[in-house]
């Protein structure tokens, strides 16, 4: 079988880049090595976080504009809704990473912020306790999408525009060919031919950057729920938040009640694993009791009943950026990984990016900051 182009992974990137190729009239075909909605990746949870006012780097802020109307359109195509937005409260010291890094974007982006001091923050919401020198950022744009739901109206929207989509098949090899198209292998023995090809992996994407001297680091992080002892938490009367405070392992960071509890978890804390041997089940004093914990000192009454929980896999590179680029060896072949447990938000857009890069050879979008070539081992392999 012969496309013109060849999407491997199909979480909420690989989903969104399906879409976009489908769209413009490109016979694709999508090859995911587990089931349709499996739990095994990034792309689950019930909700991920949506912001523009960016700390990590004020240069993502133009592709989470772009974000934004994208899964807005998607909502209007699918009938579906996506994103909530439940405004985002950012606590920490004025100089702390998150503050003054949201801080920072949005007055080069003339993003809205609200600013208060830690007396403004107990004044808007008496149930948080602050600590000393503690100040808040509010960004009103703020949001939650549903994972699940993101991933499966993209996958349904990408069979109706003529996708192929293969579940429970994975990708055993590739080689390009002379005329620099693809021939790949596939785990049940079959064999089909691609003139480019996406690779969006998630914590697979791990091998293929060890072959360019790009080291990937998969992280186990722990997601929880919990039934709160007051309403004062549920969503409409309380915001999705990030907090940056020394006492704890990392940043915490969560959502309001929907429904099923308030969810909480530390971003970027857990231990180091390879992608299939990330331990799946929960152990209550290791995962839950720290989450617990900083909640109590953080919202009072929100963690007083554990509901559930799960490992996310984080895929870390070196700076905690994506990657986002050409094969440094093969033009036609189409990377993205290394999403560092912040990517979800931006799927619509890197989808529009990689359809671009791999049938036009680059994109209008800036995302030279996103290249391998900031990574010395790639850069030699050019």
């Amino acid at each position: 079988m012969r496309f013109d182009v060849a999407v491997v992974g199909l979480g909420v990137m690989g989903s969104a880049a399906v879409t976009q190729f489908a769209k413009r009239g490109a016979s694709v075909i999508g090859l995911e090595q587990f089931p349709r909605g499996h739990q095994f990746g990034s792309s689950t949870g019930r909700s991920r976080m949506i912001r523009k006012a960016y700390f990590e780097d004020p240069a993502y802020v133009p592709l989470l504009l772009r974000a934004y109307e994208l899964w807005r359109a998607l909502e209007r195509e699918s009938d579906e809704t996506l994103l909530h937005l439940t405004g985002l409260l950012m606590v920490g010291k004025e100089n702390s990473e998150i503050v003054a890094g949201a801080t920072r974007a949005a007055q080069q982006h003339s993003l809205p912020l609200d600013y208060f001091t830690s007396r403004e923050i107990r004044s808007h919401y008496p149930m948080l306790k602050t600590e000393k020198d503690e100040v808040a950022v509010y960004e009103p744009d703020g949001g939650v999408l549903n994972p699940e739901l993101c991933l499966a109206t993209q996958l349904r929207i990408a069979e109706a525009a003529g996708a192929q989509l293969r579940f429970e098949v994975g990708l055993q090899g590739w080689e390009a060919m002379v005329d620099g198209g693809f021939r790949l292998r596939l785990t049940d023995d079959g064999v089909l031919f691609s003139q480019s090809l996406v690779m969006s992996l998630g914590p697979w994407f791990k091998n293929l950057l060890r072959d360019l001297s790009v080291p990937l680091r998969v992280q186990r992080n722990t997601q929880a729920w919990f039934n709160p002892s007051t309403n004062k938490y549920a969503a409409g009367h309380f915001p999705s938040f990030l907090l940056d405070r020394h006492s704890l392992p990392a940043p915490l960071y969560g959502f309001p009640d929907f429904g099923d509890g308030v969810k909480a978890a530390f971003h970027g804390h857990g231990e180091f694993s390879e992608p299939d041997e990330i331990v799946r089940e929960i152990d209550r004093e290791r995962d839950i009791e720290p989450i617990v914990r900083a909640l109590d000192q953080w919202m009072p009454g929100a963690a007083t009943t554990f509901r559930a929980a799960k490992p996310c896999p984080y895929s870390l590179t070196p700076d905690g950026h994506f990657i986002v680029d050409r094969h440094p060896g093969h033009p036609r072949l189409v990377l993205c990984g290394g999403f560092s447990g912040h990517g979800f938000k931006f799927a619509p857009v890197i989808g529009e990016i990689a359809a671009s890069l791999a049938l036009e050879g680059g994109t209008n979008h800036d995302i030279d900051f996103l290249s391998l070539r900031r990574f010395a081992g790639a850069e030699k392999t050019r």
